[in-house]
């Protein structure tokens, strides 16, 4: 297994041994013996999520807004240098091949993130235009630095970060270390990203974390991190989709309407602007999705009693679940499936990510949500509800 540039420092403070793969990296799973400990760092002080496996793409040359005008879901056109987009990527059939966040460094310069390689797809896209696409993941380490204290502590490194407004990015030195840091997080909270030439990681890991004395900085491993992007409502790809390229059949593909992303459709109708899977999406739109994605929140009145009458305590477990739930209507039909679920403590409440059948999209439409107990199915209502689940107004101040 590899190992993260800054390794060094989240060895010597993963407690608990426990590590996870991620891109042929180690990650670390959790720091501390509660995992509860980091994910309220991220909602009440400062959590600091090692980044740097994300595969990381530097596109540029005369061409690279048009040639990726012409791939992504999302118009690139309109995200302006010193800026930040989260958008999408399809096969011709308009399922999702992975999604990404897009940052526009110059005119002509871009760089785009991933969970899993990308690289030979786009390249095999470039045919005659004037774009070069360069594999940077090895020579780029990332942070995220999240939560409400996150403003505090990077500004007084750098004061021109009080400026930056959500999916804003600039240019800074840590301790004379030059880095790009976007206003930008998979947590839903105030959040940060700091992009950092790898042999500096150890360097800017140290100005973080000395500028953080005081103010509860602290490291956090992926159980923390899923926590929070779950009450979020931020999809994750292997849980609440897959990708395209990997799947045998339709039923186990997702279009950008299903999972409620039609917002970065909204002008597909205007002008004529070409991209992979555009046909396929107009067809849906006319034609309708198979599924819609929904936030759900269970009864927990009959949760409890459910397990009460089995003579158990009802469970309130925090840590989130990223398995296929079946979900039904009051007849027992089928009526879609939960892909994300986990006691919120922020909502006090169980929440989930689903996908049900349009029909029962609306807010306070309910579902019945499986549950086994002693190997008897059994089931709770859950309503349709908004995500996200928690957004702390914080998070755009």
């Amino acid at each position: 297994m590899r190992k993260t540039p800054f390794y060094d420092r989240t060895s010597a403070l993963n407690r608990t041994g426990l590590w996870d793969h991620w891109a042929g990296y180690l990650s670390a799973r959790q720091y501390h013996p509660s995992e509860k400990l980091e994910y309220f760092a991220v909602r009440t002080a400062v959590g600091v999520y090692d980044t740097s496996p994300l595969y990381k793409y530097r596109i540029h040359g005369r061409d690279a807004e048009a040639f990726l005008a012409g791939v992504l879901v999302r118009d690139v056109r309109k995200c302006k240098p010193g800026h930040a987009q989260y958008t999408l990527w399809c096969d011709d059939d308009g399922f999702v091949i992975e999604d990404g966040m897009l940052f526009r460094l110059s005119q002509t310069e871009f760089m785009l993130t991933a969970a899993e390689p990308n690289a030979a797809y786009f390249q095999d896209l470039l045919g005659r235009k004037s774009v070069e696409i360069e594999d940077i993941s090895e020579q780029v380490a990332s942070l995220a630095i999240q939560g409400p204290r996150s403003k505090t502590i990077l500004s007084s490194i750098e004061p021109d970060i009080e400026e930056l407004r959500p999916y804003d990015l600039a240019e800074a030195k840590f301790n004379g270390t030059p880095v790009t840091v976007s206003r930008t997080g998979f947590t839903g909270d105030l959040g940060y990203e700091v992009w950092i030439p790898a042999d500096d990681a150890l360097d800017v890991w140290d100005a973080v974390f000395e500028a953080g004395e005081g103010h509860g900085v602290m490291p956090i491993g992926e159980t923390a991190l899923i926590m929070t992007r779950l009450e979020a409502g931020l999809l994750l790809i292997g849980a609440d989709f897959g990708s395209s390229r990997y799947a045998w059949t339709d039923g186990e593909r997702s279009t950008p309407l299903e999972l409620g992303l039609g917002w970065m459709l909204r002008d597909i109708d205007k002008g004529q602007r070409p991209f992979i899977g555009r046909e396929a999406i107009q067809r849906e739109l006319v034609e309708g999705s198979r599924w819609h994605l929904v936030g759900l929140m269970l009864d927990w009145q009959e949760w409890d009693d459910i397990y009460k009458r089995a003579g158990r305590v009802p469970p309130k477990d925090h840590t989130p679940l990223a398995e296929e739930t079946v979900l039904y209507d009051k007849k027992g039909t089928r009526v879609g499936f939960a892909t994300s679920f986990m006691y919120s403590p922020m909502t006090q409440s169980h929440i989930a990510i689903a996908q049900v059948v349009p029909e029962l999209s609306a807010i306070g439409s309910e579902v019945e949500y499986e549950v086994t107990i002693d190997h008897e199915l059994q089931y709770v209502k859950a309503v349709v509800t908004k995500m996200p689940f928690y957004n702390p107004p914080h998070k755009t101040a």
